[in-house]
């Protein structure tokens, strides 16, 4: 007979279950699936409404740091949401009921931070309130929910809980900031808390509900407002003295000043996600998967506008005092085409960004000019709109007649948006002032460059031409 090796003896201190509990934690019964579910709604409901909070005010809030903020924490609850629609898709669910309203004391807390009147009120709402809140009840689920049965939830949770205690973290650091300028109100906050009580707790397991608070703030909704604002360090926002691109991509230029244009460029792009913001807050019948998509290019480009930031920082660019960052691309769209048209603009810039002329050329440029925090930036900066034409093409495009027809249209939008220069100008909104020679000079000066005489007396200005250095429409 042929030789049967025996098993192997089992090895003692094994992690049983895959490690995810003891055998002793796994007898305990846990949720049902249809308890579990319940809660998860609960969350969704509250974490998909401060998203749409936090979109709607990237546009009007005036602080720089606040609008990257906002950006990036939507950002957070767009993957926090997505992640609760494909857990209770699985949990047999269909229909989902994930379009519900929560209950009406659960929607009037809601509500109220909606129509929060400034950053202090909804700082203090949201990372003081309802964000902690949140944090609890998925904390609460997590310790409920059956270690080894809903291993699948409780592992959405405890990644959920990491992106909340960033998110927690900075935000009550803004919060802070805030109420040291301008109190919040103390009883308008304990109307929130009052609010999620009545509801029987944000996620709706507790066993008492006192009343229903009065509506305070919400009682007059807050409308999106489209204009762009921005703080003091944003000093002429309507110039557009300076043509970054037409400097760029003028190939006689050297690539070390070119970094200031790239650094400009990047920061210059705190515009997109002011116009982004629209496009979500006023399209509606999309699926999640349009606004979560859309949230991630949103963040991408809040990203990018920080490159800006640090890039200067790295060539000791006091930006506020130098560079003229304008605003007049997010306002100009945002108060004059539809939200589609600005979305048919957004593709059309993005697709011109993908020859060998776009992307990949300023990413050239940083590694001519040698500097590998530009190369990292400019990398990344590259495969981010790579991402965003793949979203343009399934959210925008794919809506359109064809790849052509919506090219042209986005051409046709862009065009149709008046630049008013010299109306801007008459009226004492700014007077295009060519700031690039002063920033050149700045920066030899620092970084020991030897001055250029032509680098230096570049005076190209948008007056007539767009940022793809085709001719533009103005008024005036």
């Amino acid at each position: 007979m042929p030789f049967t090796p025996l098993p192997p003896a089992p090895v003692p201190g094994l992690p049983a279950l895959a490690g995810l509990c003891t055998l002793h934690q796994a007898t305990a019964p846990g949720l049902s699936v249809d308890a579990t579910v319940a809660r998860l709604k609960r969350l969704h409901a509250v974490a998909r409404a401060l998203h749409g909070v936090l979109i709607a005010r990237v546009t009007d809030e005036p602080q720089y740091e606040l609008k990257m903020l906002y950006s990036h924490h939507a950002w957070l609850l767009a993957e926090f949401v997505s992640a609760i629609r494909g857990r209770v898709g699985e949990m047999r669910e269909p229909p989902l009921g994930l379009e519900d309203p929560p209950p009406a004391a659960l929607q009037l807390a809601l509500d109220e931070v909606a129509a929060a009147p400034d950053g202090a009120h909804l700082c203090a709402a949201l990372y003081t309130v309802l964000l902690p809140t949140l944090d609890e009840a998925c904390a609460a689920l997590h310790a409920d929910a059956h270690p080894l049965a809903d291993a699948p939830t409780r592992h959405l949770l405890r990644h959920a809980r990491l992106d909340l205690a960033e998110a927690l973290t900075a935000g009550r650091q803004a919060a802070q900031a805030l109420a040291a300028a301008s109190e919040p109100s103390a009883s308008w906050l304990e109307v929130l808390h009052l609010a999620m009580a009545a509801a029987h707790g944000l996620d709706g397991t507790a066993s008492e509900a006192p009343p229903c608070p009065a509506a305070r703030f919400s009682t007059t909704p807050r409308p999106y407002d489209p204009v762009p604002r921005r703080d003091a360090r944003f000093s002429d926002p309507y110039n557009m003295g300076v043509n970054a691109e037409a400097f760029i991509y003028d190939t006689s230029f050297p690539p070390e000043p070119k970094l200031l244009m790239l650094a400009y460029k990047r920061l210059r792009e705190i515009d997109v996600p002011e116009m982004m913001a629209s496009i979500i807050v006023e399209t509606t019948g999309k699926p999640w998967g349009y606004t979560r998509d859309m949230t991630r290019q949103l963040w991408d480009e809040a990203r990018h506008a920080m490159m800006g930031e640090v890039l200067f920082a790295d060539l000791g660019v006091d930006w506020p005092a130098l560079v003229r960052v304008n605003f007049t691309w997010s306002l100009g769209l945002n108060t004059q085409i539809t939200a589609l048209e600005r979305h048919a603009v957004l593709y059309f810039i993005e697709q011109g960004l993908m020859p060998r002329h776009g992307k990949r050329y300023e990413w050239e440029i940083a590694q001519a000019a040698g500097s590998p925090l530009a190369i990292t930036f400019q990398d990344y900066d590259w495969a981010d709109e790579v991402l965003h034409a793949r979203i343009g093409k399934q959210w925008y495009v794919s809506a359109m007649p064809s790849q052509t027809e919506a090219l042209r249209a986005g051409d046709r939008a862009w065009s149709r948006v008046l630049m008013d220069w010299t109306a801007w100008q008459r009226d004492g909104l700014t007077t295009h002032e060519n700031w690039w020679p002063a920033l050149y000079a700045d920066a030899c000066q620092r970084l020991g460059w030897t001055p250029d005489p032509r680098v230096a007396a570049f005076d190209t200005s948008y007056a007539d031409q767009r940022a793809d250095l085709k001719s533009v429409s103005h008024s005036g």
